[in-house]
């Protein structure tokens, strides 16, 4: 199966695109820069684009399995200036008129296109009520975002593509994203809860992350939203705590609201807000989690023995057919 991955060089775009060229699939990712990138994952295929066109990789589409649409600048990258919160939504809009355009010319449509998004989708909640996939969009700037990102590729499905929104929570990763930042203070004997520490933290290990898109291209009656967060979230206290037990560190200096804000501006809402999400659909299809809860993630991640994993075997996803091309 041909599967093309727009951002396939971030966080998730790696692991997956490694993922999927491991069972045999003909993986390409589409890069601003090819030249500029290195330490793709054997069996990997790079393909110029310029983020907001079909120039140059339109034709592979034709035919292909699957599309798999991450791309966007990144949105803690930079403090939210006027001029960043604009790029991070245009650039995501750009991708998505990309996209379309390719299915739109396509004599034979893509299989699946798998949409990225993210659980800022619910925007700031404040309270303990569970959000599933037909919770309500928000409506502080990063709901927004997410609300456009999806729609920039809704008309995919009039077009007769199977597609499957994916919105991510905080990705638990050691080879970047949010988690590393995270993690330095405890190792310093600084760390602690954030603002109030009573916001929710919708985390997902990377691992799931990319099973659950894998099982997303393989499940014929997989569409719409799916929330792409574990079933066990946990408080942003209780997150703190855990990674101290892992490290065997204190876990009891607090980071002040007032301070993240001074630090981080608008941006701070990341830390200090947060969603309780299910990923309701994901369960209901039958997809397993590898790591359920976050004191298997943690500890799998920073390195202790890990006593609450499910025992190895029962927990895979389902396989995609091998490319036979």
């Amino acid at each position: 199966m041909r599967i093309i991955i727009t951002g396939g060089t971030g966080l998730i775009g790696r692991p997956l695109s490694q993922a999927l060229a491991t069972e045999g699939h003909e993986v390409i990712v589409l890069s601003r820069q090819p030249d500029k990138t290195k330490n793709l994952p054997a069996g990997v295929r790079l393909q110029k684009w310029d983020g907001k066109s079909a120039e140059g990789w339109g034709e592979l589409a034709d035919g292909a399995g699957a599309i798999v649409n991450l791309a966007g600048a990144g949105i803690a990258d930079e403090r939210w200036s006027a001029a960043r919160k604009q790029l991070i939504r245009q650039s995501r809009i750009d991708a998505g008129k990309a996209v379309m355009e390719v299915i739109s010319a396509a004599r034979v449509k893509p299989g699946v296109l798998i949409q990225a998004s993210a659980v800022g989708y619910y925007g700031v909640q404040n309270g303990d009520a569970q959000l599933t996939e037909s919770a309500s969009p928000g409506g502080d700037f990063l709901s927004k975002v997410c609300f456009d990102w999806e729609a920039s590729t809704a008309a995919a499905s009039k077009l007769g593509v199977r597609r499957a929104v994916i919105r991510t929570g905080v990705v638990l990763s050691n080879e970047g994203g949010a988690f590393p930042k995270q993690v330095l203070p405890f190792k310093f004997f600084a760390g602690g809860p954030v603002g109030s520490g009573r916001q929710w933290y919708p985390w997902i290990h990377i691992d799931d992350q990319v099973r659950a898109i894998q099982f997303l291209i393989a499940n014929d009656k997989a569409s719409g939203p799916f929330n792409l967060t574990a079933p066990n979230p946990v408080t942003n206290q209780e997150f703190g705590k855990l990674i101290g037990e892992a490290l065997g560190r204190p876990a009891f200096l607090p980071a002040p609201g007032f301070a993240m804000k001074t630090v981080f501006g608008e941006m701070s809402i990341i830390l200090l807000e947060g969603q309780r999400a299910i990923p309701q659909k994901l369960l209901d299809l039958g997809f397993k989690f590898k790591y359920e809860t976050a004191q298997a993630a943690l500890r799998a991640l920073l390195g202790a023995p890990n006593d609450h994993m499910a025992p190895a075997g029962k927990q895979e996803t389902a396989s995609l057919p091998a490319s036979k091309e």
